[in-house]
C-alpha cells in the first residue's frame, strides 16, 4: 500500500510540477504588476500573445532552415515571446498610466484582443503549414525547450523528481524567488511597493510613479508572456491549437491573491493549483465524479478569496491603491 502511494507520487508530483509552471510564471509577473497599484486582468491575454508570439518566431525560423541551431532554436522564440508581451503590457500601460483609463475595463479588453489576436495567427500559421488538422508544430523547437539536464537519468528517482524538466520550469522558480528579495531586500523594491501602497507619497519623495508602473508593468508582462511560451513549446510537445491554453491565466491571478502577493509563496500556490489540474487523471473515481475534481482548482480559489477577503492582517492585504488610477494633481 505505501510503495504503490511512492509510485503514484512519483508520477503525480512531475505532472503537477509541469501544469503549475504557466501558472508560476503568470502569477510572479503579475504580482510584480500589482505591487505599483496596476491591476491587470489582462495577463490570460498576454500569456497568450506570448505563446503565439513564441510560436511564430520558432515556425518561421524551423521552416527556413535544414538543421536547427541549438543556439537560435532557443534564443528566437524567447525573445518573440518577450517581444510580443512587451507590446501588449505597453498597451495597458499608455491605456491606464499615461490616459488613466480604467484599470478593469483595460485589463479585460486586453486579454479579449489578446486570445483573438492569438487566435488569428495561430489560424494563418495553420493554412501557411498546409496541415490537414487544426493545429500546426514546431517539434525540433520543441525537443531544445523540453531536453532535460543531461545528470537526471543517472539519479534515479531523485533525478525524476527534480531534475527531468526543460530549463523553463527552472527560470520560472529562479525568477520567483529573485523577485522575491528585489521587492524586500533592496531600494528598488522598496520605492516599487511605495508606488503601490500610497503614489502620492511616493511621488512627492521624488520617486517617478508613472517609470515604476511602466517598468513593473513590463516586467511583469513579459515574465508572463514566458507561461505561455512554456505551455505550448514544452509541455504541449510545440503544438498550437486555437483555444488550447484554456482558463490558466485565470488561475494564474487567482494565485496571486492565494500568496498574499508575496512570489515564493506562489512557486507553493502554482504546484499546488497545477496538482488539482490533473487530480482527475491521476485517482480512480466514478465517471459521474470527476467533473467535481476537475472542480477543485475553482473551488478552492472561491475559498482562498474568502478566506482571505475575511483576514485583516496588513501584510495579508493587496496594495493599498491597487486598480487606482493616479491623478498628480489630487496631491
Amino acid at each position: 500500500m505505501t510503495m504503490g502511494f511512492l509510485n503514484w507520487l512519483l508520477l503525480f508530483i512531475p505532472r503537477a510540477i509541469m501544469q503549475g509552471t504557466p501558472l508560476l510564471f503568470g502569477a510572479t509577473g503579475e504580482i510584480i504588476t500589482e505591487k505599483t497599484g496596476n491591476l491587470n486582468l489582462g495577463i490570460p491575454g498576454i500569456m497568450y500573445v506570448g505563446a503565439i508570439s513564441g510560436m511564430t518566431g520558432a515556425f518561421f525560423y524551423e521552416n527556413s532552415v535544414v538543421a536547427v541551431n541549438p543556439v537560435l532554436g532557443i534564443l528566437i522564440p524567447l525573445v518573440s515571446c518577450l517581444a510580443g508581451s512587451l507590446f501588449a503590457s505597453l498597451i495597458y500601460c499608455f491605456l491606464t498610466v499615461t490616459l488613466r483609463a480604467n484599470q478593469n475595463v483595460t485589463g479585460l479588453a486586453l486579454t479579449t484582443f489578446g486570445v483573438g489576436l492569438g487566435n488569428f495567427l495561430g489560424g494563418s500559421l495553420i493554412k501557411i503549414s498546409g496541415s490537414a488538422v487544426p493545429y500546426f508544430s514546431v517539434s525540433d523547437v520543441s525537443r531544445l525547450f523540453r531536453a532535460k539536464l543531461p545528470f537526471a537519468s543517472s539519479l534515479g528517482q531523485i533525478g525524476n523528481l527534480f531534475f527531468s524538466y526543460g530549463f523553463l520550469v527552472y527560470l520560472a522558480v529562479i525568477i520567483a524567488v529573485v523577485a522575491s528579495v528585489v521587492l524586500k531586500r533592496t531600494r528598488v523594491g522598496l520605492q516599487l511597493r511605495a508606488v503601490g501602497e500610497n503614489p502620492a507619497t511616493a511621488d512627492a519623495a521624488g520617486i517617478n510613479v508613472t517609470k515604476y508602473k511602466y517598468f513593473a508593468t513590463c516586467i511583469g508582462g513579459m515574465i508572463a508572456g514566458l507561461g505561455g511560451l512554456y505551455f505550448t513549446v514544452d509541455y504541449s510537445g510545440g503544438i498550437w491549437s486555437n483555444d488550447g491554453f484554456g482558463d490558466r491565466g485565470w488561475l494564474a491571478l487567482a494565485i496571486v491573491i492565494f500568496s498574499v502577493w508575496r512570489p515564493a509563496l506562489s512557486i507553493f500556490g502554482s504546484y499546488l493549483f497545477g496538482g488539482l489540474l490533473v487530480l482527475y487523471n491521476r485517482i480512480n473515481v466514478p465517471m459521474q465524479m470527476i467533473p467535481v475534481v476537475q472542480m477543485l482548482p475553482y473551488i478552492v480559489t472561491v475559498i482562498v478569496l474568502v478566506s482571505i477577503s475575511a483576514m485583516k492582517k496588513k501584510e495579508n492585504l493587496p496594495p493599498a491603491s491597487l486598480g487606482l488610477s493616479y491623478f498628480r494633481e489630487d496631491r
